[in-house]
């Protein structure tokens, strides 16, 4: 991709958000982030003088309408999200802010000539299947996330074929890596072992598939390179891999040095835990010829490298 690109960011203020933000400042891009009234801006606090910052909620039509407007951003990374933790779980902000401002982020971005439209989706949308998540699989999500989720992928695939916009969506498993909120599994598990206290979970046996940050990262930088081939396409975004909590439990602790013990059962799990839970990779390999780089294991020592040289953002 072509330097001076003009970038522009919706949930720069989340996890994935600001890894992303990071990554196109780095390449020189002009990067443009909507921020609100209530963000917590801890993540991005040391780079907030080196983007454009606005003011924007995307329920606000009319403000957002001028501000894209304004800015008219080349490329727009749509992570805005509310509802992915478990503590998030008022409906109407759900589908207000998944759905709605989606749809009015869009609608924005009408009149404007922009190169490309990165949704970001949720293996959520899938619910819960027998096998490997495949793009053309079945949507049939169990929660309001997912629904809202699967919503906004279906709205965004409609207006691109509709109205020939270059509009994909790249549907995220389980991310993790710098930045990460402290709840999470594992930056909880490894604040717990840098810090010598038996980390309290729920079960051993539940199942994910994680991705470290850098291996999204580059999908999305893949996906902007390649903006010819991906108009109106979902591509899953995962290891490829299906992993036990427990095997990222062991992983965590024998890195950190074997010096804690997991405390299982502490902690209730009220999600419906499917007995598999793994992306089906090969459409993003066979089209873009995108993999990730990293295996479980070196993605949790960098993890845990930049936790032990951050942890002061964590107090």
């Amino acid at each position: 991709m072509q330097k001076n690109k003009k970038i522009l960011i919706t949930g720069a203020t989340g996890f994935l958000g600001a890894n992303i933000a990071r990554h196109f400042l780095k390449k020189g891009d002009k990067v443009y982030i909507f921020t609100r009234k209530i963000s917590d801006k801890w993540r991005i606090r040391n780079i907030l003088k080196d983007v454009s910052e606005y003011s924007v909620d995307l329920e606000d039509s009319v403000n957002l309408n001028k501000i894209i407007k304004q800015i008219k951003p080349h490329i727009i990374i749509h992570t805005a999200v509310y509802g992915g933790y478990s503590f998030q779980n008022d409906a109407a902000k759900i589908v207000a802010a998944n759905f709605t401002g989606t749809v009015n982020l869009i609608s924005a971005l009408k009149d404007i000539k922009f190169e490309l439209f990165i949704n970001t989706g949720s293996s959520s949308e899938y619910g819960v299947k027998p096998k490997l998540m495949r793009e053309i699989d079945l949507l049939e999500p169990i929660s309001e996330y997912g629904s809202s989720k699967a919503a906004a992928t279906l709205y965004c695939q409609a207006i691109s074929k509709k109205e020939n916009k270059p509009i994909v969506t790249l549907r995220l498993f389980s991310p993790y890596g710098y930045y990460e909120e402290k709840r999470r599994l594992i930056s909880s598990v490894i604040l717990s072992c840098l810090k010598l206290r038996n980390p309290r979970l729920s079960s051993p046996d539940s199942v994910r598939d994680f991705i470290f940050i850098e291996d999204v990262i580059d999908a999305y930088s893949k996906i902007i390179d390649n903006k010819d081939k991906v108009k109106g396409e979902v591509f899953n975004i995962g290891s490829g891999a299906q992993y036990t909590v427990g095997e990222v439990v062991r992983n965590i602790i024998k890195i950190t040095g074997d010096r804690v013990n997991p405390q299982w059962g502490k902690i209730i799990n009220s999600r419906n835990e499917p007995e598999c839970w793994q992306a089906d990779i090969s459409k993003i390999k066979k089209i873009l010829n995108w993999e990730p780089k990293y295996s479980l294991s070196q993605g949790l020592e960098k993890d845990i490298n930049w936790f032990k040289e951050n942890i002061t953002l964590y107090k």
